[in-house]
């Protein structure tokens, strides 16, 4: 079979690797490579529907593409392995008017035509232990890098991840430097939450987290961020399914979280969330609560989604100092029904509990998604979505938003 001219590319990089450590086994570093090539092509609009917005709209459309890489590991007490990631971003259409809709740079006067980033990561195996240094997109609750426009974010650092006791996953790692979604460059780490002052810009985030399965649908999870200068927190969860009936479960997912001031900063914030959803025959039916205590927010790093039940589409996550809010979420997939690939997901949500000036703070957000992926022929791998989501508050922004991304996935090795 031929291969495309990426898919040598990336085999000729590979066998330079082996060239250049003696006593490199090939073997299982070859034949358990992947690699693939995705085209992301996103378009987003924001309109501000409130008096005197600074803003009244971003609308941008940009082209994407992401190739990703992850090798094999050599034979060996210790195999080693090597991944690879390399990220354009393309302006179809701006405006100095219409920017920062996080899909491009924000230039001085106009976004850029394009921009682009690309990182390595060396790789190690022990058993069933796995060192990684250098790009990394860890995902756990006090780190979950943001992919949620047209490139992901990345982060600079080592992580150990540890599956070598039964049912047990254990990471340990710190991160150095952060590149948002819509940068090419590495920048020291910052804080985001409500209300919080004193932080600093720190090339030290140490993380730790114990994950532990009791059953198949049973997990318990610790975890452990500390932003040097910033804060310490102290997330636990419990997720839990019930299965019963043929075509029924009830999955519950509660959320604890503690974060402290580090440094002169003021970080003080407990939240408390708690999700349940029943499903049945393709349906889901879900409810969440979330209430916020403390002076200020749920602290996270710069860019990254937050770990909150009620994180969703517009809203900085409904976690204001003091807010309580709830969530009400529909989901159907309609392969129930003959049609594999369609799904769709509505959900609203209202918060109050909050000040905003000398009154008390409401919002509300609501938000649909509908999605398609071709499921066989030409056109497996081709996905579609539209995100429409509305925002309103008493003080705030008002928005109403529109995101339409359209993705290819091409497989290359």
């Amino acid at each position: 079979m031929q291969k495309s001219p990426v898919s040598l590319g990336l085999t000729s990089a590979a066998l330079g690797l082996s060239l250049a450590m003696p006593g490199f086994a090939e073997a299982d570093f070859f034949e358990d490579s992947k690699a693939d090539l995705e085209f992301r092509n996103f378009y987003f609009n924001s309109d501000y529907r409130q008096d005197g917005a600074a803003q009244s709209k971003r609308d941008e459309w940009a082209q994407g593409l992401l190739l990703n890489y992850e090798s094999g590991f050599t034979e060996g007490t210790v195999g080693f392995g090597v991944d690879a990631i390399g990220l354009l971003g393309l302006k179809l259409d701006s405006g100095p008017d219409r920017r920062n809709t996080g899909l491009l740079p924000v230039g001085s006067e106009k976004a850029p035509d394009d921009y682009s980033r690309a990182g390595v990561t060396a790789k190690a195996r022990i058993a069933k232990s796995v060192l990684r240094i250098g790009t990394l997109l860890p995902k756990l609750p006090t780190v979950l890098p943001n992919d949620g426009r047209l490139l992901p974010q990345t982060f600079r650092g080592g992580q150990l991840t540890s599956k070598d006791i039964d049912n047990l996953t254990v990471n340990l790692g710190r991160l150095t430097s952060n590149t948002e979604r819509n940068d090419s460059g590495h920048e020291d780490i910052t804080a985001e939450a409500k209300g919080i002052k004193g932080g600093k810009p720190t090339d030290k985030f140490d993380f730790a987290s114990a994950s532990y399965a009791w059953t198949k649908s049973l997990t318990t999870s610790y975890n452990y961020g500390g932003l040097e200068d910033n804060y310490k927190q102290h997330i636990a969860t419990l997720t839990h399914t019930f299965p019963f009936g043929t075509s029924q479960s009830f999955k519950s997912d509660l959320r604890y979280a503690r974060s402290l001031a580090d440094g002169a900063s003021n970080v003080d914030n407990t939240a408390l969330g708690a999700r349940f959803t029943y499903g049945i025959s393709g349906h889901a039916f879900g409810l969440a609560y979330q209430r916020m205590d403390g002076t200020t927010g749920f602290p996270h790093l710069a860019g990254t989604d937050s770990y909150l039940v009620n994180y969703v589409m517009i809203s900085p996550d409904f976690a204001n100092p003091q807010e309580r809010s709830w969530q009400a979420r529909y989901d159907y997939d309609f392969a129930t029904i003959g049609l594999p690939g369609l799904t769709l997901m509505t959900r609203y949500l209202k918060g109050d509990n909050f000040a905003r000036g000398n009154k008390e703070g409401t919002e509300w957000e609501r938000n649909t998604d509908i999605g398609y992926a071709f499921q066989s022929g030409p056109l497996k791998n081709l996905e579609l979505k539209w995100r429409n989501g509305s925002y309103r508050s008493n003080g705030g922004n008002n928005i109403d938003q529109n995101r339409v991304i359209v993705s290819y996935t091409l497989p290359l090795l």
